[in-house]
């Protein structure tokens, strides 16, 4: 029971006096909580809500109730596919940033070779799988200064820098 004679948001919803012993008063306590109920009960009904939380262990029902009314919430918003469409759209934005990623380090390793192969030292901070990060010095030139996609500028422009 809710509280000093008030039913739990549960069966207030369902229009029932609210015994000692049930099962969604630490749940379903209060008036918001009836609403939440109500699309709990659209979705799955009482009766399957009740046995689910009862075939749960009383240290993991807190956690259940949530569960079960976001499954509830998102199977309103699509009711094919519920919460598997925010996983799928989840799994397609981290294959998006894999690949982003996979770019940006193809991309840093290629100016990092050409960088080497001016006689540059890059300078950059990165961070490694491990969590580690790690530094090297890294010389920028504008594109301006040397002519960088013909080679044979490149050699006399790198012999004149040399000098």
């Amino acid at each position: 029971m809710a509280g000093a004679g008030s039913p739990c948001g549960a069966c207030k919803f369902l229009r029932r006096r609210c015994p000692p012993n049930c099962i969604f008063a630490p749940y379903f306590g209060s008036e918001n909580d009836a609403a939440r109920f109500a699309v709990i009960h659209k979705v799955f009904g009482a009766s399957n809500t009740s046995k689910l939380l009862s075939a749960i262990p009383a240290g993991d029902r807190c956690e259940a109730a949530v569960t079960i009314s976001y499954e509830a919430q998102a199977r309103l918003q699509d009711p094919v596919y519920g919460c598997v469409a925010h996983i799928f759209a989840l799994q397609r934005q981290v294959a998006s940033l894999q690949a982003q990623l996979v770019q940006a380090r193809t991309q840093l390793a290629h100016l990092d070779r050409r960088q080497q192969w001016l006689g540059f030292a890059p300078n950059y901070h990165f961070m490694e799988e491990d969590g580690s990060q790690r530094q090297q010095a890294m010389i920028i030139e504008s594109d301006a200064d040397h002519p960088h996609d013909d080679p044979s500028t490149i050699i006399s422009w790198s012999s004149q820098v040399l000098k």
